[in-house]
């Protein structure tokens, strides 16, 4: 495994041993990488599930401005940190060992805000609507939101992102999402804004009594 493109270009990365984590395949990070294209650039990165932080580094390798990986495995803790310190990106990353409802939550408490964020989880966790639903006061207007899956099977998201792209590469598959657009309220009919305008007239009446006299002087004088 290796860093494809950037000022790491080439140097290898270590993935963690054992069958719990999933290194996304170079042929997978390069096809995504050329479709995020100039988005990576200064971006901020959250890599949840990070693993061996391959797309983290990737991300910085490229001109993202910083990154913070996740994992709860204490295993895939320690590699992306080796992998930080031999690629020279210690600087620019943030390495949390907690699980990911812990680091969302610290993330939210800062105000952190991210430009990209990278979900791979087990295969086995293909309902992300919890964990996009946490995630949505973390995003960026623009952001972009990359989940890595099982070709074909792609994972359930929350209603607040969007579908933008999906792709299949033999066994792995990736959906992009942005946030969903809030739909406007809807303006009110032109008759309807008439007769509020009336009613809001109607109650502003001072309502008279039968000799003509307004309602409001009715105390008696001597």
């Amino acid at each position: 495994m290796r860093i494809i493109a950037g000022t790491a270009r080439s140097r290898t990365l270590q993935a963690p041993k054992g069958t719990d984590t999933r290194p996304t395949l170079d042929r997978v990070r390069e096809n995504l990488f050329n479709i995020l294209g100039h988005r990576v650039w200064q971006a901020q990165v959250l890599d949840l599930f990070a693993g061996s932080g391959a797309l983290s580094f990737e991300a910085v390798s490229r001109g993202a401005a910083r990154a913070v990986l996740v994992d709860h495995a204490r295993a895939a803790h320690l590699c992306e940190q080796k992998n930080a310190e031999s690629l020279g990106f210690a600087a620019q990353c943030r390495i949390l060992l907690s699980p990911w409802e812990r680091a969302v939550e610290t993330l939210r408490r800062e105000g952190a805000r991210f430009d990209l964020v990278f979900l791979d989880p087990p295969y086995a966790l293909s309902d992300l609507t919890q964990v996009t639903q946490a995630l949505l006061p973390l995003l960026a207007e623009d952001a972009r939101v990359v989940v890595e899956h099982e070709g074909g099977k792609p994972s359930r998201v929350c209603a607040g992102l969007a579908l933008t792209d999906t792709r299949k590469y033999g066994y792995a598959g990736i959906s992009i999402f942005v946030p969903a657009p809030v739909p406007a309220p809807a303006p009110a009919a032109e008759g309807e804004e008439e007769a509020a305008g009336a009613a809001g007239a109607e109650d502003t009446k001072i309502p008279k009594d039968p000799h003509g006299a307004s309602a409001q002087n009715t105390e008696a004088h001597p």
